[in-house]
């Protein structure tokens, strides 16, 4: 009888063939392809790092030397490159910085295990050695860190000027870094926080004029200009109010036309139309409030010419 047993229907024995390659291949084409990666970044890295130009499927051009936009824009398929740059997201998230740093070291981290893989060790004992090289790693960087209170402002912005300097906006860490700390602290209780939600500080762009004319406001910045025709245009001690409604005549929710024949039919709309916004703009001031925000319409004027004169007069400035 053959030495070896027939089970199921197919033969099992020592002559059976069995891809032992396969594996290796994989983990081969899953490091090369997060080396890829690394090395697309590794030369933007550093004060000295260049900056890389990216042209995205609309036209649109990027010039950046930062690691998470570079891989943001870049249109990674393979499912172990794209891993990479989810490292890169989380990093961004976390700290804020070191995008680039975090990828790159974990390309050489790869390139590493691909070469003990070659002499032939086990993947799970070159894991597990990472798992204590990493843990002993954060032991010495605990022992060498420097502490810093966040009431400690010139520390902060000596670590924002470090930061700061391996961007394209490195010459102007001086004047950026004390902002990005002053801006930090406003949102934040230094006592009581440890970490900011950066939503809650808002970066509004405006075209003409450079880096220099940049400040820190403290409070809000409204794009939209003043409505006002002859009203404040500065206001001290504001009392401001939220509207959700429009100050001019209401229309009707369909497309309709009102026919006017004759004048004193034209007089009772208009009269109509005044005695409803004054008494909005009666309202109004009977709450005391003197700056107005308005929320706009897609169905009617959100302020009427007649709701701006009212409000002129009584002294309210309107956005």
């Amino acid at each position: 009888m053959s030495p070896s047993a027939v089970m199921g229907g197919r033969a099992q024995g020592p002559g059976v063939y069995k891809d032992k390659s396969k594996p290796t291949d994989i983990r081969t084409s899953n490091i090369n392809a997060a080396k890829a990666v690394a090395d697309a970044i590794r030369t933007s890295l550093g004060p000295r790092g260049m900056d890389k130009m990216i042209q995205a499927a609309n036209g649109e051009v990027t010039i950046t030397n930062d690691g998470a936009t570079i891989l943001k824009q870049m249109n990674v398929i393979h499912p172990a490159a794209k891993m990479l740059v989810e490292l890169s997201k989380a990093q961004d998230i976390e700290a804020g910085d070191g995008t680039t740093s975090v990828v790159i070291v974990a390309g050489a981290l790869l390139e590493a295990a691909e070469k003990l893989l070659q002499k032939g060790i086990h993947p799970t004992t070159i894991s597990d050695a990472f798992q204590r090289a990493a843990a002993k790693a954060v032991e010495i960087l605990t022992e060498m860190a420097m502490p810093v209170e966040l009431v400690d402002r010139d520390s902060l912005i000596k670590s924002a000027s470090t930061s700061l300097n391996s961007k394209v906006v490195s010459q102007q860490s001086s004047l950026l870094a004390p902002i990005a700390v002053d801006a930090v602290l406003k949102v934040i209780d230094p006592a009581r926080d440890t970490n900011v939600d950066l939503k809650d500080i808002k970066i509004i762009k405006t075209l003409g004029g450079t880096v220099e004319d940049t400040e820190l406001i403290e409070g809000l910045v409204f794009t939209q200009k003043p409505a006002n025709v002859n009203g404040p245009r500065r206001v001290e001690k504001a009392k401001i109010g939220l509207i959700q409604f429009c100050i001019s005549p209401p229309k009707t929710d369909m497309d309709h036309n009102v026919i006017v024949s004759d004048y004193a039919a034209m007089d009772r709309v208009l009269k109509e139309e005044r005695t409803y916004i004054l008494n909005i703009v009666k309202q109004i001031k009977k709450s005391g409030c003197n700056v107005l925000l308005v929320q706009k319409s897609i169905l009617r004027d959100a302020v009427s010419d007649l709701a701006i004169h009212f409000l002129d007069k009584i002294k309210v400035m309107v956005v």
